[in-house]
């Protein structure tokens, strides 16, 4: 049997995260309107958490809103990173100082719920970095529910500069 790519491991690991295999033993908990409204705030609380700690410039802080795993993936301009140290080194390799961090901005933010303990998100993304230039793209996360709490396992987030 040839080992599976990374991205086919990936894709599996999701597949049986989110339940599409069809061979989930029981049957999740109803989201009822009250629970996917609670989802939503969770979730956008994540954010507004991971944009607060970015704007005094502590990324590993930042950090905290990811899966602390080897399977989180983050696809950006230079393709995909797997695992949650390679994108942390990444964010302190590309944003060294606090001037090149700037102020984070999240607009435009569209919660969808893909099950009780599974969601996506997108939205658009702004730094105001008045000495090296402002900058924001689009990005699309995926989070789910680990041990209790909201997480991006995936983020795919480009620029549009």
């Amino acid at each position: 049997m040839m080992p599976l790519s990374s991205a086919s491991n990936w894709l599996l690991r999701a597949g049986m995260v989110f339940g599409l295999s069809g061979c989930a033993a029981t049957a999740p908990a109803a989201l009822t309107p009250q629970r996917a409204a609670e989802a939503q705030q969770a979730i956008r609380q994540v954010l507004t958490t991971q944009a607060a700690a970015w704007n005094r410039g502590d990324i590993p802080a930042f950090m905290e809103g990811y899966w602390k795993s080897d399977s989180l993936v983050f696809i950006g301009r230079k393709g995909p990173t797997y695992g949650w140290q390679l994108t942390l080194d990444n964010y302190v390799k590309n944003y060294p100082t606090a001037a090149a961090m700037g102020q984070l901005d999240f607009s435009g933010l569209r919660i969808t719920l893909l099950a009780p303990t599974a969601a996506q998100v997108v939205g658009q993304w702004h730094l105001a970095r008045p000495a090296a230039g402002d900058v924001g793209g689009y990005f699309l996360l995926v989070l789910r529910q680990v041990d209790g709490q909201w997480k991006v396992v995936a983020d795919h987030t480009n620029s549009a500069q």
